[in-house]
């Protein structure tokens, strides 16, 4: 393989990976150390998962608004208080946290999601 190839490549790996790292300047954390964040009421908490998915099964504590509505209802979140967001596997709170970061939240990610959680 040509040194064109290797690029190509690599290229091809990076952008298959980059949606699994973590978004800059959001903190990461375990399904277990968000049993003791609950109790922080220094922290708003929202569950970007479908209403259908939160009515299933949803945290105590967690606010539902969806991925979809997040831009038209960033302005129902205190800019003041850091932003806990979850998921079902990590992949739409990953995208939820990066837009919250963008508009100057600052914002916390639970890794694995509501699969992790159980």
């Amino acid at each position: 393989m040509d040194v064109l190839g290797y690029l190509l490549l690599a290229a091809v790996i990076f952008f298959a990976i980059r949606p699994l790292l973590p978004v800059k300047g959001v903190r990461q954390i375990s399904a277990a150390r968000l049993k003791n964040e609950l109790k922080d009421k220094n922290k708003q908490f929202v569950d970007v998962r479908t209403p259908e998915e939160f009515q299933l099964n949803h945290i105590q504590g967690f606010k539902n608004i969806p991925l979809q509505q997040l831009p038209q209802r960033m302005n129902e979140l205190s800019m003041e208080k850091e932003v806990v967001v979850i998921c079902q596997s990590g992949m739409r709170s990953r995208k939820a946290s990066s837009l919250l970061k963008k508009h100057g939240f600052k914002v916390t990610n639970v890794k694995g999601g509501m699969s992790a959680w159980h």
